[in-house]
C-alpha cells in the first residue's frame, strides 16, 4: 500500500534558478520552498528542452515527449503549410509587427488545439480520461477533456471576448488568466498581466482547495521568470519570495503546511533557468542579403517573392527555414557558413538527411572547435542511458568520452536534447544557440540586455530547480533528471501507466 498523499499538485515556477532558489532559501525567502525540499528530494540540474524556451518546454512537461513528438518547435517558428510566421509572444513589439489579433490566437488557441501534437496526449487528457479531478491555472499547455466557454462577466473579458471567442478544451476545472474560468471565484488577473499572474493563480488555486475541487493541479506561477528578464537572474530572489507567498497562500487554505503535506503531493519545478545577458544578435540583419521574409508579408498567398529564408528568433536560440523546398540543402550551407562567422552565436545544427530524406546524422558546429556528428545508436552512452555513435570534434559541445561514457557537463543531455529538435517536423533547417551573455533579438528588435534570457543548450539556462515531495520515485531514478521526466511521475502517482 502506498503512502504518498492522494493529491497532487504540479507547481511550475518560470525560470526557478537553482543558485537563485538556494540563495532565497539560505536569505529565509523561501520558507515554503525550503520545507518542500527538507521533506523530499532535491535535483538542481533537472535539463529543459532544446530551444529552452517556455513554449517548448511546457508541451515537455505536460506530454512527457520532446518536440519531434508533441510538434511546438520555438517561440517563434515558420508554419511550412500555412507559409506564415508563428509567435507565441516573444515581446509586445514582435507582436505587434505580426498583429496582436494573430499572436493572440495562435497563443491561447491553436498552440493547443492545432499545433500541439493530436497524438501526443497530455497530462490533463490521460487524468481526465481516468476520471481524475483535474485543474489548471494559467498556462500555456492546458489541453483536456473538457470544454471552457469564454468569460463575459466584467468589462476586461468582454473586450477580450471580441478576438477569444470561442470555447477550448481544458482540465475540469479551468482558469486562465480572466478568459476562461470554470466557476465563480473572486480572484482578478488583469487579463495576464506580468505581476499579477503568481496572485491570481494562488487566489484561484487557494479557492480550489478550500473547496475540494481538485485531485490534480497544474499551478504555474510565471512572473519570476518576466521579473528575472527585467532584473537579470540575480534579482530571482525578490520574485521567488513572491511565489513562495502564494505556495503559502495555497497551503494556508488547507491548515497550513503540515496540513497540506498530509493531504497533497507536490512537484515545484522549473521548466527552464535563465542567464544573463549583455548584448543581443541581429540575426535578421545577419542574413539579409539571403533574402529574409519579413513578418508583413508572412500571410499566405502574400509571400515576397524575393524571399529565400525565414529567420525565427527564440531569445537565445533560432532557426532559420529555407523557403524552396528545390534550393534546401543549398540554402542551408549558406546559412551555416554565414552562421559560423557571426559574433555572439556559439553552435550551429543542422541535419543530414539520405536519399530517401530519413534523418542520418546530426551535425553540431562551434566556429572554434569545428564539428561533431552524431546519431541514435552506437557504443558511447549518455547519462540517461542513451547510446549514441559520435564523430568528430567532441570540443564542440565541450564532452569527453571515458569508458564509453559521453559526458557534457557545460551543455546537458546535449545530444538527446539536439536530436529532438533537429528532426522535429516544424524545426527550421538550421538551429542556432548563442552565446553565454548573448540573446537573438526578436522581430520586435527587443532584447534583454541588461536583464535575463533562455533558449540556448548551454547549461547557463537549460538548468532549472526540481523538488519532489511526497512523490513515489521510480525504482531507477535517472542519473540525469529532465523536465520530459514529469508526466510519467504524475500519472504514476495516479496509477496510470
Amino acid at each position: 500500500m502506498s503512502s504518498t498523499p492522494p493529491k497532487l499538485v504540479l507547481c511550475v515556477i518560470d525560470a526557478m534558478a537553482p543558485e537563485m532558489l538556494e540563495r532565497a532559501i539560505a536569505a529565509g525567502a523561501a520558507p515554503v520552498l525550503e520545507t518542500l525540499i527538507e521533506r523530499g528530494v532535491y535535483v538542481p540540474d533537472c535539463v529543459a528542452a532544446f530551444p529552452s524556451v517556455t513554449p517548448v518546454c511546457a508541451a515537455s512537461i505536460v506530454t512527457g515527449q520532446a518536440q519531434d513528438a508533441h510538434l511546438i518547435p520555438a517561440m517563434n517558428w515558420f508554419h511550412r503549410e500555412e507559409e506564415r510566421y508563428v509567435e507565441y509572444g516573444s515581446s509586445f513589439r514582435s507582436a505587434q509587427r505580426f498583429g496582436i489579433a494573430r499572436q493572440l490566437t495562435d497563443t491561447v488557441y491553436n498552440m493547443n488545439r492545432v499545433h500541439l501534437s493530436p497524438q501526443t496526449l497530455t497530462v490533463f487528457e490521460a487524468l481526465d480520461d481516468a476520471d481524475v479531478r483535474t485543474a489548471g491555472t494559467t498556462y500555456l499547455m492546458y489541453r483536456g477533456r473538457h470544454r471552457h466557454e469564454p468569460q463575459r462577466d466584467t468589462a476586461l473579458t468582454r473586450v477580450a471576448s471580441t478576438l477569444m471567442r470561442h470555447p477550448v478544451m481544458g482540465p475540469r476545472e479551468l482558469f486562465y488568466a480572466d478568459v476562461f474560468a470554470s466557476r465563480r471565484t473572486p480572484c482578478r488577473s488583469a487579463l495576464g498581466m506580468p505581476g499579477v499572474r503568481d496572485r491570481h493563480s494562488g487566489c484561484v488555486s487557494a479557492h480550489l482547495v478550500e473547496h475540494d475541487l481538485f485531485d490534480f493541479l497544474l499551478l504555474s506561477l510565471p512572473d519570476n521568470d518576466w521579473y528575472s528578464h527585467k532584473h537579470g537572474p540575480e534579482a530571482q530572489i525578490q520574485s521567488l519570495a513572491q511565489a513562495d507567498l502564494q505556495l503559502a497562500r495555497v497551503m494556508n487554505a488547507a491548515g497550513g503546511v503540515e496540513e497540506f503535506l498530509a493531504e497533497y503531493a507536490v512537484i515545484a519545478m522549473a521548466d527552464h533557468s535563465q542567464a544573463a545577458v549583455v548584448g543581443a544578435i541581429a540575426l535578421q540583419d545577419e542574413l539579409a542579403e539571403l533574402g529574409v521574409l519579413g513578418p508583413a508579408r508572412s500571410s499566405a498567398g502574400s509571400r515576397d517573392n524575393d524571399a529565400r529564408i525565414a529567420v525565427c528568433p527564440s531569445q537565445r536560440a533560432a532557426m532559420v527555414y529555407a523557403l524552396h523546398a528545390s534550393e534546401r540543402d543549398a540554402m542551408r550551407a549558406s546559412v551555416v557558413a554565414r552562421a559560423l562567422t557571426i559574433d555572439g552565436i556559439d553552435l550551429v545544427l543542422w541535419l543530414e538527411r539520405d536519399a530517401h530524406e530519413a534523418p542520418r546524422e546530426g551535425v553540431i558546429s562551434s566556429p572554434l572547435h569545428g564539428e561533431l556528428r552524431f546519431a541514435p545508436g552506437g557504443s558511447v552512452v549518455d547519462p540517461r542511458g542513451v547510446h549514441w555513435s559520435v564523430e568528430g570534434a567532441l570540443d564542440a559541445i565541450d564532452a569527453t568520452v571515458k569508458d564509453g561514457r559521453l559526458f557534457t557537463p557545460a551543455y546537458p543531455d546535449a545530444l538527446a536534447r539536439a536530436w529532438a529538435a533537429l528532426t522535429c517536423p516544424t524545426s527550421g533547417d538550421v538551429l542556432l544557440s548563442a552565446a553565454p551573455g548573448q540573446e537573438f533579438m526578436d522581430w520586435g528588435r527587443q532584447a534583454h540586455v541588461g536583464g535575463g534570457s533562455h533558449g540556448s543548450l548551454h547549461a547557463s539556462d537549460s538548468l532549472g530547480a526540481l523538488i519532489l515531495s511526497g512523490i513515489e520515485l521510480p525504482e531507477v531514478e535517472p542519473a540525469q533528471w529532465a523536465i520530459r521526466d514529469i508526466a510519467p511521475l504524475v500519472l504514476r502517482h495516479f496509477g496510470l501507466p
